[in-house]
């Protein structure tokens, strides 16, 4: 392409993934484009057998995952015995956290639900959190980030070529748990994440760490970080390790249906779907739906597509059907983001068509999470740290 000649915005489209003379795995549908990726004498990838080994570990969906749970509830309730509440709760508005809070308190637990607010809230999932939090009598921390503030970080990762836009989110909200932990005292943080509905992400695609958002941010950002909650090292080990704080998913031991839970949400508490995976924040619903596909060519509906393959939720022809169609787009979302980040149309089309960076190109924890393997095999085995932590950040392989 001749860089004289000016992109034009209206030009760019969001690609359809064609899967065709492609390898693809046998069992989900993970081509041999993902990184990472191997396949043995049957067709079925490595990504297939991590998860049917987690399965077997976590003894998910069968009877000594369901005693495994039980077992957890009541080491929470004992933990968090004459404490205001036994543990937080992460809420997004979306699907999982908000079944993950009625969960809780069905099974006696005294959450408390938090929110990391990075500005991007669609009007649905905020009226969804306050609909469920409401009906279940349960208490809402928020951590409200200075608007102009997360989008000079979310500008910072747009200038750096990088794919993980919205990464920030991620290590903000994971910080904010954390701090309401620390300040109510309490032991056990729970997440509403299932890697048998969602998958678990190749590291090739996606990677973020607190070093990882300062670099980029002291590079391209212009604005203090006041009130962006940054997860640094020295913080993620005072957590773990000093304050012994457990981080656990139920769902990674008790039978999960994303959609089952979607239906009970809607006729318990009025609540109201979004239109997609992770589409209950504008800009994460911007980052999968148009700058990832885009930018990267990479489409995150592969990971929920081939874990319901992988499991059996739906049939894999149909998987492989359906990422085939474009990826729901919000009307006027490109509008919207241009608007917020005060960029022209033609800044962000030379953006969109710049050179491609990774985590590589910047400093980030990913050496130390290395070096500190063996370290955090035993914190994953704890309950300290998530096991797909440990499997993908502390692995010098893209796993």
């Amino acid at each position: 392409m001749n860089d004289n000649i000016p992109i034009k915005l209206n030009e760019i489209k969001v690609p359809v993934r064609n899967l065709s003379g492609l390898k693809i795995c046998s069992r989900c549908i993970y081509d041999e484009t993902v990184p990472g990726i191997e396949f043995d004498g049957d067709g079925i990838c490595n990504y297939c057998k991590m998860i049917d080994g987690l399965k077997e570990e976590y003894g998910t969906e069968a009877e000594t995952g369901i005693k495994k749970f039980d077992e957890l509830v009541e080491n929470i309730k004992t933990a968090g015995r004459k404490r205001k509440y036994d543990c937080v709760v992460g809420v997004s508005g979306g699907t999982d956290s908000s079944y993950m809070l009625y969960l809780a308190v069905s099974k006696g637990l005294r959450p408390l639900a938090v929110h990391y607010d990075n500005t991007w809230n669609s009007a649905i999932a905020t009226e969804n959190i306050r609909k469920v939090t409401k009906a279940l009598g349960v208490d809402l921390y928020t951590h409200v980030v200075d608007n102009k503030e997360s989008d000079d970080i979310f500008k910072s990762f747009l200038y750096a070529g990088v794919p993980e836009l919205d990464g920030p989110t991620d290590i903000a909200l994971a910080e904010v748990l954390y701090r309401a932990a620390s300040k109510y005292n309490v032991r056990y943080i729970i997440e509403g994440h299932s890697f048998l509905t969602e998958g678990i992400s190749p590291l090739g695609t996606h990677y973020v760490d607190g070093k990882y958002i300062d670099t980029i941010h002291r590079k391209f950002g212009r604005l203090k970080m006041k009130t962006f909650p940054n997860l640094t090292l020295l913080h993620f080990l005072y957590w773990i390790i000093i304050k012994r704080i457990k981080k656990v998913r139920p769902f990674w031991y008790i039978k999960y249906s994303k959609e089952d839970a979607r239906t009970f949400l809607e006729n318990e508490f009025d609540w109201k779907y979004y239109g997609g995976h992770h589409l209950e924040n504008r800009m994460t619903a911007f980052w999968q739906s148009y700058y990832l596909p885009v930018r990267f060519g990479n489409d995150q509906r592969n990971n929920s597509l081939a874990a319901s393959a992988r499991s059996g939720r739906i049939g894999r022809e149909e998987a492989i059907k359906l990422f085939s169609e474009p990826p729901h787009l919000e009307p006027e979302i490109l509008e919207y983001f241009l608007k917020r980040l005060e960029l022209s149309d033609e800044e962000f089309a030379g953006l969109i068509k710049a050179p491609l960076k990774s985590y590589k190109d910047y400093r980030t924890y990913k050496k130390t999470f290395e070096r500190l393997r063996p370290l955090f095999y035993l914190l994953a085995k704890a309950n300290l740290v998530p096991m797909s932590f440990y499997i993908k950040y502390t692995s010098k392989k893209e796993l």
